[in-house]
Formats: structure tokens, sequence, C-alpha cells
């Protein structure tokens, strides 16, 4: 939601994922245990799920790699590791190390093969040409209002970064307020969050540069009445990860949370783990070394923490999570009950966890990993919030924080848990109305309710089948704005405005985006609901041109993400419609378990040991695209991201005969040693932790890296691989793509009689991250070459495009 505060879920989790490893072999025993060869560990999971279509393996692509093309990647068989019991080979544990020669050498040989293949890709051009002609369009941010201003972002086509303008009024004469585009030459360094102070006076913003989850805060002065801004000299906050920022409302300071200094001078190159972070108090006109410790836990060193101030300024909320599940803690600080400095600000010192003398007066409202719990608003002590504490797809409560230790059971609903429908989010507008967002069967509906009492006012229209992309509204403002996105429009912008009563506001629109070059009304999206393994009924939507014959001769690109609560709704992109356009191709998405599209109950149902279900669905939905005439194996490329990255590197383990090409991007691969890096200990609430031998058993059994093998016969072959990563990956870093790459040339390309004739690639973008805040630029660069190198393997074809 545009200009909301950053919650430390969302940016541990952020739009990617987790990380992969490479194969083993050995034949020597140690310790009286075996040393089981990768292809045997692979073979054994595939004869357990009794799955006979992974025998025949992939078809043969239209791209060819010899197995003599390949770079010599070293192995050191002598790393071998004794996990509970069983002993594990990690002979390419040498690219864990991002710095040595030996790792940049395998990424320029790496990258040198891959820049070769693709120039065969003969629709690469024309691809990128196309992708950069539609790409090319006005972006619009949702408007928001903070202080007397309306601020909005902006893209003018093909700006690296999104510049931030303000205005005094809906209509006003737009002002830049921040351009990151003139921060760096290449276009690396990115906005990473925001806040204004509660007189919109004061503009704190967040940088990040080369794609690192690293960030430095600085600090504008915002003219009220004329726009103007400047930034506040020796305002610049370092070590700032997985932070928000929340002012205070005196406008002296704010809130925001950091880390110890990394150990590398080059910032998202480190894969040391982030722990113990601390929450800081920041005064404005002083230097950081003077910043407040006001929160850290060394006996929890994997908690990390968010604040917010209710609206009346009064308290402090401290909320706790550990790890990426949807629960936390929730605490408060009275505000008025602490001591001012000499110049007005608040003054934590007396409470500075390193050198105080006097504990943080923290009331403990919710002090257990339950439920989630996120605050909408409160009237002195009686506050509201929006949980999932028995109500799987969440509801509104309201209660009293005098009633620390037994909240959760004495509080009351004020919108009760829907029978069938998500409640996604909610958001108080001035004159007490609550707009309350749920999610039905993936698409978004709006409805307007009474903040007293919880009732139905009215639904709001919905311009179609799509997603509320962006909102903006708040309890000191009667207008509300939101953004509305389906897969083939890029959507529009809505105003309402409930100064009259939400009785009669009406959603009227207020910017429509228009792009060039093709008509939504050239295309048809469909939903159906696929029957998984076990009986589950598993969302896909399904989107391509109007009249293509469904002989499965159209390429087709399903994506895929499954975890960490996040739900795949419909929303435009414009490398997917270039695919549906420069092709003739179908683009579908799948709704696996283990997201959050029905709440808590399908997101438990895909995690930790049930994460087999997220491959089960998806493999259904391959198998439903083939049977239904869209496509073959020949015709299908499965693409994800992160945790995405892990299910199709996952998937293609277990039925490479349902694939042609594989586009697995900043995976999670090494499902045995996630949780050593950065911050990979968040993702044990998702996967379990491998420090458990049950969780480390069933892990085993499906970890990419750890279950590549030959399909079975010895003469078959896996799909083309496309593993893509940055080198500035510090939340899935890129150590889980080199191994995963290393293993799949030598275990299924390592001998010169191999029949491994489809590519396993690898592209390694050079200071580039996760995803967030990666240039336009660049952007194109890799989306052309995937998009291009997916054609080519399945032989698809240009349609030549109208003038």
């Amino acid at each position: 939601m545009a200009g909301s505060r950053a919650s430390p879920i969302l940016a541990v989790i952020g739009g990617a994922a987790l990380a992969g490893y490479a194969a083993y072999r050995a034949l020597s025993t140690e310790r009286g245990a075996i040393v089981v060869p990768l292809q045997r560990i692979g073979r054994r999971c595939r004869s357990t799920r009794t799955v006979t279509g992974a025998a025949q393996g992939a078809p043969q692509s239209c791209v060819t790699v010899p197995p003599g093309a390949y770079p010599a990647v070293r192995r050191d068989e002598s790393v071998v590791e004794d996990l509970h019991g069983q002993l594990i080979a990690d002979p390419y544990r040498w690219l864990e190390d991002p710095d040595s020669p030996e790792t940049q050498a395998f990424v320029e040989a790496q990258n040198k093969l891959t820049a070769g293949v693709l120039e065969q890709c003969e629709a690469r051009g024309a691809f990128k040409d196309l992708f950069t002609d539609l790409f090319n369009y006005e972006k619009y941010g949702t408007p928001y209002r903070r202080g007397e201003r309306y601020y909005y972002s902006h893209n003018s086509g093909l700006q690296n970064q999104y510049v931030i303008y303000t205005q005094s009024s809906v209509d006003g004469e737009p002002r830049v307020l921040l351009d990151p585009n003139t921060l760096s030459d290449d276009g690396t360094v990115a906005l990473g969050g925001q806040a204004f102070s509660e007189d919109g006076s004061l503009y704190a913003y967040m940088l990040s540069s080369g794609g690192s989850d690293w960030k430095t805060i600085h600090v504008k002065r915002v003219d009220q009445e004329t726009g103007e801004s400047q930034d506040l000299e020796n305002e610049k906050l370092d070590h700032v990860k997985f932070s928000g920022i929340t002012w205070t409302h005196d406008h002296k300071g704010f809130f925001y949370a950091r880390f110890e200094e990394p150990k590398t001078a080059n910032k998202g190159t480190e894969t040391d783990i982030n722990l113990g972070q601390q929450l800081m108090y920041h005064v404005l006109g002083t230097p950081q070394s003077e910043d407040v410790t006001i929160l850290a836990d060394p006996e929890h060193p994997t908690w990390m923490f968010g604040t917010e101030i209710t609206h009346d300024g009064r308290y402090l909320l401290l909320t706790v999570s550990n790890g990426c599940e949807p629960v936390n803690k929730l605490w408060y600080v009275d505000l008025e009950s602490m001591p001012r400095s000499a110049s007005g600000a608040l003054d934590f010192r007396p409470h500075d966890f390193h050198a105080g003398k006097e504990p943080l007066p923290v009331v403990k409202l919710i002090d257990d990993f339950k439920a989630q719990w996120d605050y909408l608003g409160s009237d002195g002590t009686s506050i509201t919030l929006h949980t999932n504490f028995d109500a799987p797809r969440y509801r509104v409560v309201r209660g009293d924080m005098a009633a620390a230790g037994s909240f959760a059971a004495s509080c009351s609903d004020l919108l009760p848990q829907h029978d069938k429908d998500l409640l996604q989010w909610c958001s108080l507008v001035k004159g007490g109305t609550l707009v309350a967002c749920f999610l039905r069967d993936v698409v978004s509906v709006l409805q307007l309710h009474r903040w007293a009492s919880g009732a139905l006012i009215k639904p709001l229209a919905m311009p179609g089948i799509g997603s509320v992309s962006g909102f903006s509204g708040n309890h000191k403002h009667t207008e509300c704005f939101f953004s509305f996105t389906s897969f083939t429009e890029p959507g529009a912008i809505y105003r309402v405005d409930l100064a009259d009563g939400a009785e009669a506001a009406e959603a009227s629109l207020f910017r429509r985006i228009a792009t060039k070059g093709f008509s939504p009304d050239q295309f048809e999206t469909k939903q159906v609901f696929v029957t998984s393994k076990d009986g589950t009924q598993v969302p896909m939507f399904v989107v391509h041109k109007k009249g293509i014959e469904l002989d499965g001769t159209n390429p087709t690109l399903l994506y895929g993400y499954g975890g960490f609560n996040i739900s795949l709704e419909p929303g435009f992109s414009v490398s997917r419609l270039c695919w549906m356009l420069a092709f003739n191709g179908v683009y579908a998405v799948a709704n696996l378990r283990g997201g959050g599209e029905y709440g808590i109950e399908w997101r438990a149902a895909g995690s930790c040991r049930n994460k087999q279900n997220v491959f089960d669905d998806f493999q259904a939905c391959a198998e439903y695209l083939h049977t239904s005439g869209y496509s073959t194996p020949h015709t299908l490329a499965i693409q994800g991201g992160s945790n995405g990255g892990l299910l199709v590197a996952a998937c293609a383990n277990q039925r490479p005969d349902l694939f042609q090409v594989v586009l697995a991007q900043v995976g999670v691969m090494d499902m045995l040693r996630f949780h050593k890096f950065t911050i990979g200990h968040a993702w044990v609430t998702d996967y379990g932790s491998p420090d458990n031998k049950d969780d480390f058993s069933y892990m085993l059994q499906y970890s990419p890296l750890h279950n590549v093998a030959p399909p079975l016969g010895g003469t078959r072959q896996y799909p083309a691989f496309m593993i893509t990563t940055g080198d500035h990956d510090d939340r899935v870093v890129p150590l889980h793509s080199h191994k995963l790459t290393a293993t799949l040339q030598h275990v299924l390309a390592g001998s010169p009689d191999s029949p491994q004739r489809n590519p396993l690639l690898t592209r390694i973008e050079v200071k580039a991250g996760h995803g967030a805040g990666k240039p336009t630029s660049k952007i194109i660069e890799e989306t052309s070459d995937m998009m291009a190198f997916a054609a080519a393997a399945m032989g698809a074809r240009l349609v030549k495009q109208k003038p």
C-alpha cells in the first residue's frame, strides 16, 4: 500500500526467495556411514512417489549444448559432513565464497558460455525491441497524502528508477521530490523505503545500491506550501536492513532497525548470517553514534522488530517477529511517560539497551507467536487490530490495551471471519469508515464498513476481474485512492471521496494508465480449478490471445511461487504480454498451496513437511495444460523466482518429462544450508530446520541441489535450464544458483557419452540483487534473454507484429 509502514516479514521475503545447491558423487565410506551419490537419492525420491513419467525425461529442445562445451569446474570430494548420521558430500562448497578468484572465474566462464548460446537465439533482438517498445509507457503509482501535500511515483517509460513527485492538490503542478536516477550513472541506486513526519514537513528515505538489502537513511525538509525540499546535512544512517521508519509525532526523531556493520566494504556480496537486529531511536541533528538502542535481545538473535505510533501519538507499538510465519508479538510503550531532553526530544538514554540503567517500560499486550496482529486504529486504550487469531482467513477485533496477558481472549469481533473469503487488509478513513479488501478466489473485492460497529455500508464496484494493486488512505483525510490491474490491462487509479458519507461514496476514475501497441480486447483470461494429487482444487489463471487453436503447439509459460503466505493475484506484466504477442504464447499462473490465497491454512498446507504439496500442485497444473490442449511437454516452460526458483528446480528433478524449459530465478536450491547465510534463518518457519533430524530427512527428499539425477534408464535428459542470479543478492545469496549450476552440469553432462543435449546454463547479473530496485535497463536485458532462450528451445516462431 502506498506510503505504508514496512513490515519486517515482508522486507525479509521481498518478492523473491531461497537458495540452491549442487549434486554430489562419492564411492567411499566414512565412519561406517555410506556417502549416498546424488543420483541414488533422486531415484529413491521418485520410486517412493511412484512417478513413472520421470523415467522418460524431457524432450529434445531446439537448442543444444554438447557435454564437452561446459566449463571445467573443480570438485572438492573431501568436503563431506555428517548430518544426523548421514554423510552428505558438498564438492562445490568453495563457490560459497563470492570474492574468491576461483568463484569469479566460475562466474566469468559461465556467463561466457551463456552469452554464446544466447547469440544463437534468433528472436532475442526482435523480442527485446518489442519489449522495449511496449515497456515505454508512462507508469504511475497510487497517490497518497502526507501533511498538506500529495505525492506519487512516476516513470516516463524507460527510466531506470521511478521518480517521486509532490503537488499541492490532486490536480496541482507536480514538482520533483526525489529522483534516484540522478544518484548513479547506471541506475543501480534505488529508493528502498520512505516515511513522512506527522505534519509532512520531514521526509526520511532509504537508498540501496546494486540491489543489496543494505540501506542508508537520509532526511529532507519539505516546504508544505511550495513543495521545495532540501536534504538535511549530516543526516545519514548506515547499516540499515529489513527496517521501516517511524516518526514520533513531535517531528524530532524516528525509530529504525539496524545490524552491526558487515565485515565487507562491498555491501551485498557478503554471506554472513544476519543476526541480532537492534531497534534504534534517532534524534534529528545528532550523529548516528549517539542513537539509542531501545530494543535488542541477544538471547533471541533471530528476532526482528517493527514499529508504529498510534494515531494520537501516545503509544509506540512494537511488533516482534521470528521468521516469515504470519505471527508476531505486540508490545507497546507509553511515550507520555518518557522523559525529554533539553531539545524537547524523547530521551531514551536511561533505557539504552547497552548503556542505560533502567529497562524499557514495555507492556506486553501479546507475548507469544500464535497469531498475527496489525494495527488499524485506536481511541485512548481501545485498540483495533487485523488478526488471524482463531481466524485463518483473518478478522478485525477490538480490545482494551490494559488487558495485557489476556487481550487475545478478551477482545471482540468488529469484522468476523468470512465463511470463504480472505480478509487481506483494512484501513481507517476519516469520518468513521473502514475500507476492507477481501480476496475472493484470488480476485479483489473492496467493501466499506462502519468503524464504530463493523456493519457493512456497501461494496465498492470494481472495474473488472483483477486485483487492488495499491491503496492509500488514512484517518486524517476523507479521501482514498486505489489502483486496479489485471493480466492484460496496466490498470487505472480510482479516487473515493467520503466527505459526504460512505453511503454516497463511489469510486471515480482518477487516472487511466495508457499503453500502446496492443488492445486488452485481443486477449482472454480464464480461471480454472485443477485437481491436485490429493484431490485439492488449485486455482490457475490462463491468459492468451483470442482465437488461438488449442492443439498444443502454442508456447506456454507457467509461473508459480507457492510459499511465504504470498498470493499471486492478477497483475499486469509487459514481459508476459510480449510473450503472448511475439509467439502466440499462452501464460498461466498457478495459485499453489503455501501461498496466502485462502488464508493461513492454505499456507500451512504447503509449508515445512507439507512442501511436497506445492510441487504436486504445480505438476498437476502442468498436466492440465497438456491435457487441455494448451501445451505439450515440448511447448511448456516453467518460471519461478526466489521460493519459486526452488519450486521449478524441484519439479524439474521430480518430473523432467513435463517441461521443455526451466527458468529458475534467484532460487533457494540448497535446502541443507540455506539457514546459514544472511537472512536465511528467517525461512525456517516456511521450510523447517535442517538442524532438526525429521525436517532434514524431509527436505533432503526434495532439495534441488541434492536430487539432480539422470532420468531412469540412462538415455533421457533434463529440460533446458537457465538459472539467473545477481552478484549483490544478499537475500538468496548467489551460491545457491552457482552450486546447482555446477551440479547439473556435472551430473547430467559430465561424461562425453551423456545424452544431455538440452542446455544447462546460468546468467549472473553484475550489480544486481534479489530483484527490488533493479533498473529498467537490466530488467529489459535479463527478461529478453530468458524469453528468447525459452522460445528458441521450444522452436517458437516470431509472429509478425502489426505496424
